[in-house]
């Protein structure tokens, strides 16, 4: 298990939204990249060094640190959609390749390279914003019927990554709720909400709307 590529976003207008940027147009970079805890949402702050985000509610911020898709998954995208999918183009600032990363479990930690700790938090949801830049109309819908989203990271140890180094699974934890299984709770299965609840390491938000349905 390793890193392919290390991405960070070039800011560009975002041509789906009325108004605004986007840092989806992430792209591989030669050498180290700091990764450091960026602290809550509404900053725009990332993990990585560089990179950023603009849609400040929705993304950034702890809980969404780091984006991971895996190489093998991009690989079956690329077969159905007939075109080319570089490192970097779904907006995940880490490409792997031999990782289950929709299979990681919320709390699972991945030590990345000598230094780097991080922690699976939740999935992807998709946006108009991604639908737009792979210019695919009813994107969205396809994306949320395959249920392979990536996952989103916390920085539990700060360091240096860079393309190649390995990753190594250091922790799992004693539940069975996956980066999927919270995809598919979070879109189109919500009688699944409940079941998220014994995900300690789920981010507050979506435990607030599991309890939600709990209660309902």
């Amino acid at each position: 298990m390793k890193l392919l590529s290390v991405n960070v976003g070039r800011p560009r207008p975002n041509l789906w939204k009325s108004h605004g940027s986007t840092g989806i147009d992430k792209r591989p970079v030669a050498g180290p990249v700091a990764v450091t805890a960026p602290g809550p949402k509404g900053t725009g702050a990332v993990g990585l060094a560089g990179d950023r985000v603009y849609d400040v509610k929705h993304h950034g911020g702890t809980d969404q640190a780091v984006y991971a898709y895996a190489r093998e998954d991009l690989d079956g995208w690329e077969a159905e959609l007939g075109r080319p999918l570089a490192n970097g183009v779904f907006g995940e600032n880490l490409t792997t390749a031999g990782l289950d990363v929709n299979g990681a479990l919320i709390g699972e930690r991945w030590r990345v390279g000598p230094d780097v700790v991080l922690e699976v938090s939740c999935a992807r949801i998709p946006c108009a914003t991604f639908q737009g830049w792979l210019e695919r109309d009813g994107w969205i819908r396809r994306f949320t019927q395959a249920a392979l989203p990536g996952a989103y990271l916390r920085v539990i140890e700060p360091g240096d990554i860079r393309a190649g180094d390995p990753v190594e699974v250091v922790q799992r934890p004693d539940h069975d709720v996956t980066v999927a299984f919270v995809f598919r709770a979070m879109t189109r299965e919500p009688e699944l909400l409940p079941r998220l609840l014994v995900a300690d390491a789920l981010p507050e938000e979506s435990k607030v709307r599991a309890r939600r349905r709990t209660t309902a």
